[in-house]
Formats: structure tokens, C-alpha cells, sequence
């Protein structure tokens, strides 16, 4: 557990590790409510360390200097990987966008269906305890003030072993996922379909009831007024939409590039006409599959069901059913996925388009840059009649000139529904 507090030391360290192939980073943030910045870099180079003492600790608290020279050796080199858990989070006091060749074991861990890992969460205490066979990880350090020094010997300790079990965790992730996605080029798909079609037997009631419950729930909320229940948690949210040729005028007026994606459906396609080949536009053409199962559905129940108003619904003895069938749906829809994934990713390898269960098929999206779209429209004089979100970036984007928009903003309610039930903090129900 070497700790390093000279700045040349560190350096030096640096730039020996600007050399490696793979790195395993952690970090320790003080202050990190009022005013985040970083205290410790953790950087292990060999994955077999089971007991930190080839864990290097860097105290940076109050040195920028050292986390630049850090970012420029390190973070923003191509030839190295870095691993880390929550990478979204430590990158952005290591680089920001700008770093490269990141993998982040939380997003490996989401990609493994929960089915073949049924755990609460992902986090990395989660994820240590239960597949590298460590009993109880403590984590009360996490909280502690890595603003104050000297650091305790227990931090110091915690710090340590954190890079660690990162490294552990990884390896045990890439083990998992090369389990559970086998080569396309030699999955069966017939055994696939056969397996598929017995899993959604099952699943699929299962399903149309979570479904039901969900929107009964939303329904019964929004009409007895609540925001609020054991359950659940409702919030509304607003979506602002501008037509295309306002948006247009707007940021021709006042100068701005606005630089995003805009999706052409047909329809505006068909506004267009030969335009869409005109040189100023770069059409990009992405190509979507979908895959179609061709197995015949058992006849639905004619039954009419009686479904309680909104205004009297029990949402008590709603949330309990919703409780009790959401282990086994959880189960059964990830497998589900998982078993499409792997399907349709075998059947583009193996250059099938029909099996005796699926169908493969494929569209094409056109998308073209919004400032391309917007000069060449004003300068023909075309009028494309079509809406656009403005999203946050955007929004961002335009400053105080979105309030120079005429009253064609379209605003747009969406309810989004939490589920209090499940107990990954990142799980949501959208409506």
C-alpha cells in the first residue's frame, strides 16, 4: 500500500504507469456535497494483488497540477484501459469527455442479465460480496472526510482494497459475460427458439399483468390526487416542443449553431423531395433490425375483466399484487431479452433471416444535422411543417433567445411513475 504525498514521487509513478497496457482506478473525493474535489487517485496495475500492496494511493487534495499531469498521461491515452466502477462519476474530476478507453463495471454488470444475476443493485459492494465470495465488505470509510490529514490508517486501508475488489469484480464480469454471450457464429438457433418459446409461455402473462397493474396504479394516482403512495411515486415532468421553420428563423437571427441529430420519417422525407440529395446535407443512413417471433399465440380470454374506477381503485391491495408477481416477472423478462439478443445477433452473423421462430427484418433510419437541414430550408424557401423537442441541451444552447419564441412552443405534460418496490436505486417506470 504505498501512499504517495511528494509531487515528484507522484509524477514519477505517472508516468511509469503511462506505460501499462490495463489500470484498475479508483478515487476519494472531499467535500463531495458542497464543494466535490478530488483527495486520493487509487491505481493498481496488476489484477492478481489480492492484498493492496500493489495498490498506489496518490494524494492529490489541493495539487491540479498533478490531476492534469494525471489526465494527460493517463486518462486521455488510448493504449491504456482504465477500469473503473461508476466511471461516469470519477471521470469527471479525471477528464471528462476527453477520456479514452474507459470500462466501467457498472455498466458491465447492468449488460448481464438479472436473471443470470439477481442481485438488488450494482454496486460495487454488491458485486464483491456476492460474486467474488466475500462475506461483508465495509464501507463506512466511503463517508468519511477525505478532506481532513493526516488520513486515519483506516481510510488509508479502505482506500486500498477498494482498487482491489474493483479488480476482483472485473475479472469475475468478463468471466460472467463470456458465459452468458456465446459466439453467434455458433449458437443453435433452433435450440434458442425451442428454449424461448417455452420462456415466454410464462413470461408473458406475467407481463400483461405487470403492464395492467402499472397503468391502473398511474391511473388511480393522478384520479385520487396522489403523488405519493407505499408503492409508488408520481411526478410530472414538461416536454417543450418548437416547430422546425421557428427554430429555424430563430437561430439564423441570432446566430447560434445548433448542432443535433434530427430524425427524417417519411413524411418528412416527402417534404423534401429531391432536396434530401442536395450536396449541403450529409444523410447518414443507419440500419435498424428487428426481430419478429413467429410463434403462434395462445387464443386470449374473451372474459371481460371488471376493472375498478380510477377513483375507487385500492391501490394497497394493488401494490401487493404488483409486489408479489415482480420477482418472477423480473426473472422471466430478462431472460427474455437476453434470449432475443442472442437470437437476433446470431441470426445477422449466421446471415439468416428466417428460423421456424423468428423473422429478421431491417429498416432504415435517415438522420441528418439540424443546422444542415435548417440553412438549407431557409435558403430555398422550403417549409418543413414538423415539431422538435427541445431537450436540455438545446434549451442550453439557445439561453435567454428561447424567450424570443412566439406561443407555437407546444408544452407537453409526461408523468413518470418510481417504483418504491425495487430496490435498484436506478430503476424507473416511464409512462
Amino acid at each position: 500500500m504505498p501512499y504517495l504525498t511528494v509531487a515528484s514521487d507522484i509524477k514519477e509513478l505517472i508516468a511509469k504507469f503511462s506505460e501499462s497496457r490495463i489500470l484498475w482506478i479508483d478515487t476519494e473525493i472531499a467535500d463531495y456535497i458542497s464543494n466535490p474535489k478530488l483527495s486520493l487517485i487509487q491505481v493498481l496495475a496488476d489484477s492478481k494483488d489480492l492484498t493492496g500492496d500493489a495498490t498506489f494511493l496518490l494524494d492529490v487534495l489541493d495539487q491540479p497540477e498533478l490531476v492534469k499531469y494525471f489526465i494527460d498521461q493517463i486518462m486521455v491515452n488510448s493504449n491504456i484501459e482504465k477500469v473503473m466502477h461508476n466511471a461516469n462519476y470519477d471521470i469527471r474530476f479525471l477528464g471528462n469527455d476527453d477520456a479514452q478507453n474507459v470500462t466501467c463495471t457498472l455498466n458491465m454488470a447492468r449488460k448481464i442479465p438479472y436473471y443470470i444475476l439477481p442481485l438488488p443493485d450494482r454496486k460495487l459492494k454488491t458485486l464483491v460480496e456476492n460474486i467474488c465470495n466475500i462475506g461483508y465488505v465495509d464501507k463506512t470509510e466511503q463517508g468519511g472526510d477525505w478532506a481532513k490529514r493526516p488520513l486515519t490508517e483506516n481510510q488509508l486501508q479502505y482506500a486500498t482494497m477498494d482498487a482491489v475488489y474493483l479488480a476482483r469484480v472485473h475479472r469475475h464480469l468478463l468471466e460472467i459475460i463470456d458465459k452468458c454471450y456465446p459466439d453467434p457464429a455458433s449458437e443453435n438457433l433452433t435450440a434458442l427458439g425451442e428454449k424461448y418459446q417455452k420462456i415466454e409461455s410464462q413470461w408473458k402473462p406475467l407481463d400483461s399483468e405487470i403492464a395492467e397493474v402499472k397503468e391502473r396504479f398511474k391511473a388511480g394516482m393522478m384520479a385520487q390526487k396522489l403523488k405519493d403512495s407505499a408503492y409508488f411515486q408520481l411526478a410530472s415532468s414538461i416536454t417543450m416542443k418548437v416547430d422546425f421553420m421557428t427554430l429555424a428563423k430563430l437561430t439564423q437571427t441570432q446566430g447560434i449553431e445548433l448542432n443535433f441529430p434530427v430524425t427524417l420519417t417519411k413524411e418528412i422525407q416527402k417534404q423534401l423531395g429531391d432536396l434530401i440529395t442536395h450536396r449541403s446535407l450529409e444523410v447518414e443512413d443507419i440500419a435498424s433490425w428487428r426481430l419478429n417471433s413467429m410463434i403462434k399465440q395462445g387464443r386470449k380470454s374473451t372474459t371481460k375483466k371488471i376493472v375498478p374506477e380510477p377513483e375507487t381503485e385500492d391501490l394497497t391491495l394493488l401494490g401487493k399484487r404488483y409486489q408479489e408477481i415482480l420477482p418472477e416477472w423480473k426473472l422471466l423478462d430478462s431472460e427474455v431479452e437476453h434470449l432475443k439478443e442472442r437470437i437476433k445477433k446470431a441470426m445477422l452473423v449466421q446471415n439468416k433471416s428466417n428460423t421456424s421462430h423468428f423473422k429478421l427484418s431491417s429498416s432504415s433510419i435517415l438522420k441528418v444535422d439540424f443546422a444542415s437541414l435548417a440553412k438549407l430550408a431557409l435558403s430555398v424557401g422550403v417549409e418543413l411543417d414538423f415539431m422538435v423537442t427541445l431537450t436540455q441541451y438545446i434549451q442550453r444552447q439557445l439561453g435567454d433567445a428561447i424567450n424570443k419564441i412566439d406561443v407555437q412552443i407546444e408544452y407537453i405534460t409526461s408523468w413518470r411513475m418510481t417504483a418504491k418496490t425495487v430496490e435498484d436505486e436506478d430503476e424507473e417506470i416511464p409512462f
